[in-house]
């Protein structure tokens, strides 16, 4: 008797659902258009209207500040992306649009007007929003719970996330330095192109994954924003919190803030809104145990912060360093200066296997290798990465040049620091949520991750005034010094979580994306 032929949904490559490769190649491509992009977006905003490649002529300070609020602006747009998802669409579908939405917004990044600028970087936000938190959850619904095979395909996953940012790193950045910055943004679109066909061309390997979420009768255990928000408006301590750096934080900026007021008044009173909805839920908290693991969880946020403000300089100020500090010449080719964005993700590759092994035998001999103390060595190690764009920028007042091996190095130590502190941090976070609020703290991890790219932003600006020794330099001095103060206080730090960590290992977090280049 002929075996029964499986349906599409059920057939395997390798030993995995063909649909893990759907979504390999698919991430690959998104991956592909969204880091060729972001490597060329500084340059082109900061070269010259005239010349062999023409770009908007901005000053430094002008783009490092678009390209803050813009990557804030991609992690943010994750929230209401996920809520849209998990309410309305399905991860499937919300995939499938953001996917449109990103093929859209590069296509227009390619049109040489102003108007398609900024339609195309407004696309791309909602794009990424919609498909990055989503498509993560299809492939962990590939796999039952338990499944042991779940593990080794998230490594497959992240292999082609990391392959599309390499790709284009350097394809890209080649493209746009001999044919044009609108040319290598409309290869970026191609790669959206391509990944979006494979996406729509799959569709009957992701049947039983993803789709529209069916109607269910809320419970006492549900808790929404707009419940927090009802709580945080009718409590007098968070209220008066909210009123309070609100008042303040806007008056700074309408006094203080010359540039981009309305904005930076919108950002604040959002951030206000924050931790007064944060105040709201440590008050709503009823047993000391889970109050206390949420002060670490509020500290962990602060390390993110912190984290994701000094590595996000890889695509502002560390871009126009090597475009306009870094002697580019390699056997008499000059390498384009997006092309030095290859070194994260391939260092990811070579060295993401051989640190994870390290943390487990690590621990195997009995040392500490607890959440925080690997986020906290991650910011250290991070931080000594700037001590190469030190060594650089003392290189270049000597010598007018600084060799290309400072930013190999300096690419070198983020990278260890991400792969130390990135693959634990949200998956610490989750542990240590509230189980009411456990979605909602997903929901703020993206947005403090959003507020360090903001604080990414605004580091490069300040080196137009402080000069990039002093800036790197002070990098490197708060980083470290961060990262020891929390080694310092780690031992009431754990005692606060109650053992969080034993209590609540699970096999996997498919939420967590811990190889991404500067995104998890």
């Amino acid at each position: 008797m002929s075996q029964t032929k499986k349906a599409a949904h059920e057939r395997e490559l390798f030993g995995h659902p063909i649909g893990l490769y759907i979504l390999f190649l698919t991430e690959m491509w998104e991956r592909f258009s969204y880091y060729g992009m972001r490597g060329i977006l500084v340059l082109y905003l900061t070269a010259q209207t005239r010349g062999d490649n023409p770009g908007l002529g901005w000053l430094d300070v002008e783009a490092l500040s678009l390209y803050g609020w813009y990557t804030m602006l991609v992690y943010v747009a994750s929230i209401p992306g996920g809520i849209i998802a998990d309410k309305i669409l399905g991860q499937k579908k919300s995939v499938m649009v953001g996917g449109f939405l990103l093929v859209a917004g590069h296509g227009i990044l390619s049109v040489e007007q102003m108007w398609a600028f900024y339609s195309g970087l407004g696309l791309i936000v909602a794009g990424v929003g919609m498909l990055k938190p989503n498509i993560s959850t299809l492939v962990g619904g590939l796999y039952k719970q338990g499944d042991e095979r779940r593990d080794k395909g998230f490594s497959i996953f992240y292999i082609g996330i990391n392959t599309g940012a390499a790709l284009a790193s350097l394809i890209v950045a080649v493209v746009a330095d001999q044919f044009g910055w609108h040319a290598g943004f409309g290869l970026a679109a191609i790669g959206m192109v391509l990944g979006q066909v494979v996406y729509l061309s799959g569709q009957k390997y992701l049947v039983k994954v993803g789709n529209k979420p069916e109607k269910k009768a809320e419970t006492s255990d549900d808790v929404s924003i707009g419940q927090i928000f009802s709580m945080q408006f009718n409590k007098k301590t968070p209220l008066l919190t909210t009123l309070l750096l609100a008042v303040l934080s806007t008056s700074v900026a309408w006094f203080y803030i010359e540039k981009q007021q309305l904005a930076y008044i919108i950002f604040f009173i959002f951030l206000s809104l924050v931790v007064g909805m944060m105040v709201t839920i440590y008050g709503d908290l009823k047993s000391k145990v889970e109050k206390d693991r949420y002060l670490v969880l509020l500290l962990s946020f602060i390390i993110v912060i912190v984290f994701w403000g000094a590595f996000e300089q890889a695509g502002g100020l560390m871009n126009l360093y090597a475009e306009n500090r870094t002697d580019r010449f390699l056997f008499g080719y000059q390498i384009p200066a997006a092309a030095f964005q290859f070194f994260n993700p391939f260092y990811i590759i070579v060295f993401a296997v051989p640190i994870a092994n390290f943390w487990m035998w690590w621990k195997h001999r009995g040392k500490e290798a607890s959440s925080l103390f690997k986020m906290a060595n991650g910011v250290i190690i991070m931080g000594l990465g700037f001590v190469f764009m030190v060594f650089a920028s003392m290189q270049y007042e000597t010598l007018g040049k600084s060799a290309l091996y400072w930013l190999a190095l300096a690419y070198l130590f983020h990278t260890i620091g991400e792969l130390c502190a990135s693959p634990v941090a949200l998956s610490f976070i989750t542990k240590l949520a509230p189980v009411r609020y456990g979605a909602l703290m997903m929901g703020v991890y993206f947005a403090a991750t959003g507020l360090g790219n903001k604080v990414a932003g605004l580091i490069g600006e300040s080196a137009s005034e402080a000069g990039e020794l002093n800036t790197f330099a002070g990098i490197t001095i708060f980083c470290v010094a961060f990262g020891i103060l929390v080694i310092v206080i780690l031992k009431p730090l754990k005692r606060l979580t109650h053992k969080a960590e034993d209590l609540r290992e699970t096999t996997h977090d498919e939420e967590a994306e811990p190889f991404e280049l500067a995104d998890d």
